[in-house]
């Protein structure tokens, strides 16, 4: 008797209510995006509501806020360990690393209500899921109703491009000058994801593509991930999306004829300074994704969304393969010859390319004009200049001899995840780089006065002195550690710099080399 009474008043308690997930752009109808708290709170409310969310952070703001993460599978908790423990593909996924390039920062939102809801349960069958809506948070928290300029919503405005230091936080993946840089490296190093997405939103060239993506633009990047983004899945993403939403997609590109050249299809910037093209040579599968800034800002969102959704959908569907892909590339890079500086390359016959139009119309509350997309689409027959080719090149050696005292360089490179050790203080038969001359920009880029090294290698006998370091080359992040050490790297430490102290006319570079065997 007892046993039914019981029974009966569990069968009268209400059920809790379910959490609402409903995003602070989709509660105004699509007028304003949501501040960090309101991300925040609703990531909390998502992990709150489903077992298989964890909720965690991954590192700080120049101003101290956290950087929120979710980590969605089959894991005991959010912990890197328990992510590589589980043996799945890991997915990252990333918004808003520009503070007014908003609809990525919703759309995630939106897949994490979408998960709770029970929708692609199948995804983490094989993947764990690493969400992070807010990257640029101090960005996001600088709203304005002029930011952006032209781009069409939120009407009730949007943060800032850089971060509080004034910093493009997608040109800082390799000098790491923001702790957001710094905690972005340590999750790539810590969690290891297999893809990386990150979301954007384009800016400039009016044509007729609901969303332009990139996979890695540096030539050397992964010769298996190259060929399993452009021949499979970034091709089948496309079919997918046209086919169920009646939408195209294509490659980054902005139309014109730069510098007086032929009007051509142009991406833009091979340097690994960009997400994209660093988590490539990473040896990671990476893609970037640019939604169409004059489409109103609800198709914006949705067409992030459905871009996220058919990329988990092919990793899912391709687990082993990605994970093999990326095994593959983990292989020693010493001996092999490696792109230092490359140019763009053309296209071998004219690609068609959708070209479109816009309206204008009047921003409701300054009066500022607005570009709106129309549903026109019409064919340009143009060159394409999306991918690029080595201008210099050398052959990768054996490691690098940093001295002690490069103190900065050695916290930069720990940073970044490179593995080093103590060098033997006996002599090795090494490279020393002698320098001709250093061209500096006239202006300087980011808070770095960006440098040109000329110069040569030649023998030398070293004998390393007390606490240099040794940095080898046979390690999984071989060619990032090839591009930042160069000296004739067009993105490396010297480039940005950050050795302009050590290097004379007639000096030698100050990090030694060792050749490959």
């Amino acid at each position: 008797m007892l046993l039914a009474i019981a029974l009966l008043g569990s069968a009268c308690t209400p059920a809790s209510p379910a959490p609402d997930l409903t995003t602070r752009a989709e509660s105004t109808g699509f007028v304003e995006t949501s501040s960090y708290e309101d991300v925040v709170e609703m990531m909390r409310a998502a992990a709150t509501a489903d077992a298989r969310m964890h909720y965690t952070t991954f590192g700080f703001t120049s101003e101290g806020r956290a950087l929120p993460l979710v980590v969605v599978g089959d894991v005991t908790d959010p912990s890197p360990e328990a992510v590589q423990a589980s043996g799945k593909t890991v997915v990252y996924l990333q918004g808003n690393i520009h503070g007014g390039e908003v609809c990525g920062k919703e759309a995630l939102q939106m897949l994490l209500a979408d998960l709770v809801e029970g929708q692609h349960a199948e995804w983490l069958e094989s993947t764990v899921l690493l969400v992070a809506p807010i990257y640029n948070a101090d960005g996001n928290e600088r709203v304005s109703l002029t930011n952006r300029g032209r781009q069409h919503g939120p009407l009730g405005g949007m943060g800032q491009r850089p971060n509080a230091q004034g910093y493009d936080l997608n040109r800082d993946h390799m000098k790491l000058d923001s702790p957001e840089a710094r905690s972005v490296a340590r999750l790539f190093t810590e969690y290891d994801p297999h893809v990386g997405v990150d979301l954007h939103t384009t800016n400039g060239t009016r044509h007729a593509y609901h969303v332009t993506y990139a996979p890695p633009l540096h030539p050397n990047t992964p010769a298996g991930i190259d060929g399993l983004l452009r021949d499979r899945l970034l091709p089948h993403v496309t079919d997918e999306v046209r086919e169920k939403h009646g939408w195209e997609y294509y490659y980054y590109g902005n139309a014109g004829g730069f510098g007086g050249g032929e009007r051509a299809w142009r991406t833009f910037d091979h340097r690994p300074r960009f997400n994209n093209n660093y988590v490539g040579l990473r040896n990671r599968i990476a893609i970037l994704s640019e939604a169409y800034s004059y489409a109103t800002f609800e198709e914006r969102v949705l067409a992030t969304l459905f871009f996220v959704e058919e990329i988990l959908d092919y990793v899912h569907e391709n687990a082993d393969e990605v994970r093999a892909i990326v095994d593959e590339a983990d292989a020693s890079v010493v001996g092999e010859t490696l792109a230092l500086r490359a140019i763009p390359e053309r296209s071998a016959a004219p690609a068609d390319i959708l070209m479109g139009e816009v309206d204008e119309e009047r921003h409701p509350l300054t009066g500022a004009t607005l570009l709106r997309r129309l549903d026109v689409s019409r064919v340009e027959s143009m060159y394409e200049y999306g991918t690029f080719e080595a201008s210099e090149s050398d052959v990768v050696p054996a490691g690098y001899l940093v001295p002690a005292d490069l103190r900065e360089i050695v916290t930069r490179l720990q940073a970044h995840g490179i593995r080093m050790q103590a060098a033997r203080t006996a002599a090795v038969e090494a490279q020393a780089f002698r320098i001709d001359s250093v061209t500096t920009a006239e202006r300087p880029f980011q808070g770095h006065d960006e440098q040109v090294v000329h110069g040569a290698y030649e023998a030398r006998s070293v004998t390393p002195a007390e606490g240099t370091w040794w940095v080898p080359s046979d390690q999984p992040l071989g060619r990032l550690l090839f591009m930042l050490l160069e000296p004739r790297s067009d993105d490396g430490f010297a480039n940005w710099g950050l050795l302009a102290d050590e290097m004379e006319r007639g000096g030698a570079y100050p990090i030694f080399r060792v050749p490959a065997p």
